[in-house]
């Protein structure tokens, strides 16, 4: 083996060596993430439909408002 095979062998199996723990590292990101978006899809359904940010009655009387095309009063002064 002259020089030059034994150089390019060093390449491709540090190359090789490299993108196998590329990606091991994407594949613990993307569970990762999973995890995050599960735990914020649980958070968020508990506080907009649990009393939270919105109550379900509210939601229900904009959807009536807009379902019979009614509008928004004001009494007093305008």
């Amino acid at each position: 083996m002259d020089s030059v095979q034994r150089l390019l062998i060093i390449v491709v199996v540090s190359l090789t060596v490299l993108l196998v723990i590329v990606g091991i590292q994407v594949v613990f990101i993307i569970l990762d993430l999973r995890k995050s978006v599960k735990r914020l899809n649980s958070i968020l359904e508990d506080a907009v439909l649990g009393g939270g940010l919105i109550r379900p009655d509210r939601l229900t009387s904009i959807a009536e408002m807009f379902k019979k095309d009614k509008t928004i009063t004001t009494h007093g002064q305008e």
